[in-house]
C-alpha cells in the first residue's frame, strides 16, 4: 500500500512539473510574440521616421534681391530672382548654363517675393537679403540624397553658396501652412488636414446620434424576436464589411442619385459615418449592457418611466464607454483611404477648403498621392504626413483612454 501511494505521488509530481514547464513555455511564447510585434512596429515606425523627419526641414537660399519698380509693376518677379543669382555668379554665360543656375531656386520663389511686397510696399526699389525656397533637387542634394538631376556645375554653385552661408536647411513651416502643390518644396498638408477635420465633423455629427439612438433602442426597448436578432446580426456583419464597399455605396447613392458635390468633405463624412455607425452601435450596446440592472430597477421603483430611467440614469453611466467606442470608430475613419478614393477625393486640390461643400482631399489620400509621385521629395513628404497622421491617431486613442478612466464608474 505504501509503495502504491509513493508511486502515485511520484506520478503526480511529474505531471505537476510538466504542467508548470508547459506554463512557462506558454508565457515565453507570449512574451516572444509581443517582443516580435514590438520589434516589427519599431522597424516600421523607424523606417517611416527616417524618411519623413527630413521633410520638416527645407533647403533655402539667401539672395540679394533688388525690387526694381519696372519688374514689380509688370508682375515679373521671376526676373528679380534671376538677376539676384546672376549677381552672385557673374561668370556664368550661355543659355543652358543660365537655365541651370536659375533652376537652383524654386519656381514658387517668385510668389514669395510678391507676398513680401504686398506686406511691405516700402521695399520697392531697395535691395534686401531674402531667404527663398530652393528647388526640390537642391533640397535633396543638400540633405545628402543622391540626385542624378544635379549637374556638376550646379553642385559647384551649391558648394559656393554653402561656403558663403547663403544656403542652409531651415524649419519647413510651409509644410504645415500650405496646401498641395506640383512642386514638392511648396507642398503642404494644411488643405488635407482641414479636409480631414471637416470630414470627421460630418462623420461624428451623423454617426454618433444615430449610433447611440440605435444602441439605446436595441438594448433597452426593442423586443427580443427574430426581427431584432436579424438587425443585430446585420449590424455585426456591417462592422466587418470592407471599407471600399461603403465607398461604392456613396458613389452610387450620394453622388449619382443624390447629386451631391464630388470630392467634398460632406460626401466623405456621410460615407465614413455609414462605415463608423456599426462600431458606435456595438460599443454603445456593450456600454449600456455593463450598467447594473439595479440602476434601472431603482429608478423604476421611484416612479420614473422607462425612458426617463434610461435617459437620466443608465445612459450617463454608460457614456464613457459610448464615447470611447465613438472615438475609436472616428480614429479608424480618419485613416481610411479607399472610400474617399471612390467618391473623388483623390483630386489635386490646391486651395484650402472653407466649408464641407468645397472640393478637398484628406490626409490618407494626400499620402497616397504623394507616395505615387515620381519625385523623391514627394516620397519624403508622404512619410512626414504619415507621422502627422499617426500623431492624430495616437491623440484620439489617448483621448479615449483618458475619458474612460476619468468618467468610468465601477459597479
Amino acid at each position: 500500500m505504501t509503495e502504491n501511494t509513493a508511486t502515485e505521488n511520484t506520478g503526480a509530481t511529474r505531471r505537476l512539473a510538466r504542467r508548470r514547464a508547459a506554463e512557462r513555455r506558454f508565457r515565453l511564447y507570449g512574451m516572444a510574440a509581443v517582443g516580435a510585434a514590438l520589434a516589427l512596429l519599431a522597424l516600421i515606425l523607424g523606417g517611416i521616421a527616417a524618411d519623413g523627419v527630413s521633410a520638416f526641414r527645407q533647403a533655402e537660399v539667401r539672395l540679394p534681391v533688388t525690387f526694381e519698380a519696372a519688374a514689380v509693376d509688370g508682375g515679373d518677379y521671376g526676373v528679380l530672382i534671376k538677376r539676384a543669382l546672376k549677381s552672385l555668379f557673374p561668370e556664368v554665360r550661355g543659355r543652358k548654363a543660365k537655365r541651370a543656375l536659375y533652376a537652383l531656386a524654386s519656381q514658387g520663389a517668385a510668389r514669395e517675393l510678391r507676398r513680401m511686397l504686398l506686406a511691405d510696399p516700402d521695399i520697392e526699389d531697395t535691395t534686401r537679403e531674402v531667404w527663398l525656397p530652393a528647388s526640390d533637387d537642391v533640397d535633396m542634394f543638400v540633405k545628402g540624397e543622391a540626385s542624378g538631376r544635379i549637374k556638376a556645375d550646379q553642385a559647384t554653385w551649391i558648394a559656393a553658396l554653402a561656403d558663403d552661408g547663403r544656403i542652409e536647411q531651415r524649419f519647413n513651416a510651409r509644410f504645415f501652412t500650405a496646401g498641395d502643390s506640383r512642386e514638392p518644396e511648396l507642398a503642404g498638408i494644411l488643405g488635407a488636414t482641414v479636409g480631414s477635420l471637416l470630414t470627421l465633423v460630418i462623420t461624428f455629427a451623423v454617426a454618433f446620434p444615430l449610433g447611440v439612438g440605435a444602441a439605446v433602442y436595441l438594448e433597452e426597448f426593442a423586443p427580443r424576436n427574430r426581427l431584432t436578432d436579424l438587425i443585430e446580426v446585420s449590424i455585426n456583419n456591417l462592422a466587418a464589411v470592407p471599407s471600399i464597399v461603403f465607398g461604392l455605396f456613396g458613389l452610387a447613392v450620394f453622388l449619382n442619385l443624390g447629386g451631391l458635390p464630388r470630392s467634398a468633405p460632406l460626401v466623405g463624412g456621410l460615407v465614413l459615418a455609414l462605415m463608423t455607425l456599426p462600431t458606435v452601435v456595438i460599443a454603445g450596446r456593450a456600454a449600456l449592457g455593463a450598467v447594473p440592472g439595479s440602476i434601472r430597477e431603482a429608478a423604476l421603483g421611484l416612479g420614473a418611466s422607462r425612458a426617463r430611467a434610461v435617459a437620466h440614469h443608465v445612459l450617463p453611466l454608460a457614456m464613457p464607454g459610448v464615447l470611447t467606442g465613438a472615438i475609436i470608430g472616428m480614429a479608424r475613419a480618419l485613416g481610411e483611404t479607399a472610400p474617399l478614393l471612390m467618391i473623388g477625393m483623390v483630386a489635386f486640390v490646391v486651395d484650402i477648403p472653407t466649408g464641407p461643400g468645397d472640393a478637398a482631399t484628406a490626409l490618407p489620400v494626400q499620402i497616397f498621392l504623394w507616395a505615387d509621385a515620381p519625385e523623391r521629395a514627394f516620397v519624403e513628404r508622404a512619410a512626414a504626413a504619415i507621422l502627422v497622421l499617426l500623431a492624430f491617431l495616437a491623440a484620439m486613442n489617448l483621448a479615449a483612454v483618458v475619458l474612460r478612466r476619468r468618467w468610468e464608474r465601477r459597479f
